[in-house]
């Protein structure tokens, strides 16, 4: 029996676990605590719902934020009353900024226990500010049935509102009075023999298929709108909910005729990567477009779909004459703005007309140029143009032209390197990972170096990233989430960035399935190595390359962890394929900051320095 009559806590939560269960809740992540005990109580013993518990509340944040990325569903995450919930805000506002479902349930003391001197109690009314979806307090556990049935649909209303119309996070605050152990109550085992189970949970129906995706006309998002819409383009496709907004008349769409118009593949983490790739790829092919694929976007790794793709455009933009000729009229873009500043950069000097496809409502204009955001999906844009053969205008040709001289030279140049200079290992996982390997990428020089020099190719890596807020907060723990229950996963960090989260290695008792942590170790923050601040020492040292010098061997012995340190590129080749099936392991890289940071500065701006029109 679902239902834990034991008393009245027990009831109340096992209603709330069973709720969600129904709704689509496979994961819960409970962190340690006394008030929240009745929750960890109702996961732990529910037959469905897989309970893992975490002892850090950051590090089972980010964790549960990884799962959510990965499932494309939401999460729940549990925590006591007090600061626990404190430690959830980095994940939170990453989960918020970057599209992710989680659900937050933080017990906490009741009302006669607040303000009053009584210990572990703080005000976790709108603990998160404007960051959720929405937020809440629940009432005080009852027996009562009509207040049963207002748990229950306030249940429904909550997972609904972390996925409708913008998926995000939704923060239920849960008071509960002693006894919070399970400690028999007659008039909660009185409530069995009345309780008509099949019928209280009746009206409570999942919005996930099979495969954890939403079902169709539930306020689908984009990527699954083009999962199933991938080979009819109908009018059935628009964006079915009550707050989108009405749709651009077709006379504002760009016209196909363009002579120079671009393609931007921004950020996105699509649910169905294949059919998110193949549809940019069409739209490439109608209109005649050259596609600018960032390189955390999958379209690198779906190369073979798009003859259009162009994945060296940074070093492209860095010859003034290039970037002047190479102008467009058009840009079309799709996700979040890409890394590269050199784009930033250009797109601001041009000011081209742009147009945003994104339904889900989002401002994603940074540069705030000429721009209209299209609130549509990709399915739903190809509809407004006619269908006709692929067309090459000029315009794309030179962008192909110069793709394939840049890309060369690039190549031609990583393959040579046989020092550790760390831009290297970008290039070589691009090259020799798995085919369809989840690879979480970090923030800082990690992003960069795999915007510069990840070569596409037809290898399917499916690249992950927190890129909502930019930080380095809980990437090993958002690593693992990506990888639990997955195929064998690759996660590409620097040294600070993972002594940030050293707490994630705790999770590995926890863990299914195999990380393979490529660390970078240059002692520092390698990013700060090319602002201007790095000329000014003191303080650039101490205060900003903050280098920590931390024996790696000795750390993850610890931890328990697996390690081996790298000293040439072969060696790191045999270690990525095959990789292991099971556990963590850390292969550390050691660099030199200064050299490396040198090495981008003098060679970054001459891959297409001798490229002449």
């Amino acid at each position: 029996m679902p239902i834990d009559f034991t008393n009245t806590n027990l009831v109340w939560t096992s209603i709330l676990v069973e709720t969600l269960h129904r709704l689509g809740l496979a994961t819960a992540i409970v962190c340690p605590g006394s008030r929240s005990a009745p929750l960890a109580i109702a996961v732990a013993n529910h037959p469905y719902v897989e309970a893992i518990p975490v002892l850090d509340e950051r590090s089972a944040s980010f964790f549960a934020l990884g799962l959510a990325r990965q499932s494309h569903r939401p999460i729940a995450l549990i925590c006591t009353s007090g600061t626990a919930g404190a430690n959830f805000y980095p994940a939170v506002i990453e989960a918020k900024e970057s599209g992710v479902s989680l659900l937050i349930l933080t017990a906490d003391r009741p009302p006669e226990l607040r303000d009053c001197n009584a210990g572990q109690a703080i005000d976790q009314h709108k603990l998160y500010g404007t960051f959720p979806n929405w937020q809440t307090e629940l009432a005080m556990p009852t027996l009562e049935l009509p207040m049963l049935a207002y748990l229950r649909q306030t249940l429904i209303h909550a997972w609904e509102r972390a996925l409708y119309p913008v998926s995000g996070v939704v923060h239920l605050n849960l008071p509960f009075r002693e006894p919070l152990a399970p400690t028999l109550e007659p008039s909660a085992q009185a409530l069995a023999s009345t309780f008509d189970i099949e019928a209280f949970f009746a009206s409570v129906t999942p919005n996930w298929d099979g495969e954890g995706k939403r079902q169709k006309g539930e306020g689908k998002s984009q990527e699954s709108e083009i999962r199933s819409q991938e080979s009819k383009h109908s009018s059935e496709g628009t964006y079915p909910t009550p707050h989108s907004p009405p749709p651009t008349p077709y006379s504002l769409l760009p016209t196909p005729h363009s002579p120079s118009g671009i393609i931007i593949a921004g950020t996105d983490q699509p649910e169905a990567p294949e059919v998110y790739c193949r549809m940019i790829a069409h739209l490439s092919q109608v209109l005649g477009y050259p596609v600018l694929a960032e390189g955390l976007s999958p379209l690198r790794n779906y190369a073979d779909w798009n003859p259009n793709l162009i994945t060296t455009y940074d070093l492209i933009l860095r010859n003034a004459e290039l970037a002047d000729k190479l102008a467009p009229e058009t840009v079309i873009r799709i996700g979040g703005m890409p890394t590269s500043k050199q784009l930033r950069v250009w797109l601001e000097t041009t000011q081209p007309r742009q147009w945003i496809i994104d339904p889900d409502g989002r401002n994603l204009d940074p540069l705030h140029g000429n721009t209209t955001h299209l609130r549509r999906s990709i399915t739903t844009f190809l509809q407004s143009f006619s269908q006709q053969a692929a067309i090459e205008t000029p315009y794309l040709t030179l962008w192909r032209t110069i793709e394939a001289q840049v890309r060369q030279t690039v190549d031609q140049t990583l393959r040579e390197i046989d020092g550790l200079f760390e831009g290297k290992a970008a290039w070589l996982l691009s090259q020799v990972l798995p085919v369809g390997t989840p690879l979480f990428i970090n923030s800082s020089m990690p992003v960069r170096d795999v915007e510069w020099f990840w070569a596409p190719g037809n290898s399917r890596v499916l690249p992950y990233f927190n890129r909502g807020a930019n930080g380095i907060d809980g990437t090993l723990s958002t690593a693992l989430g990506i990888a639990h229950r997955q195929q064998s996963s690759v996660m590409l960090t620097g040294d600070l960035a993972l002594l940030h989260d050293t707490n994630g290695f705790l999770l590995r008792q926890h863990f299914v399935g195999h990380l393979t942590i490529v660390l970078i170790n240059n002692n520092g923050g390698g990013i700060f190595e090319m602002l201007p601040i790095a000329q000014h020492n003191p303080p650039f040292e101490a205060f900003f390359a903050t280098p920590q010098a931390i024996d790696f061997a000795k750390l993850c012995t610890t931890y328990g962890v697996v390690y081996e340190r790298i000293t040439t590129w072969q060696q790191l080749e045999q270690r990525l394929n095959p990789l292991p099936t099971k556990g963590m392991r850390v292969l550390e890289i050691r660099t030199d900051r200064k050299a490396d940071a040198q090495w981008r500065k003098q060679h970054l701006g001459t891959f297409a320095a001798r490229i002449k029109i």
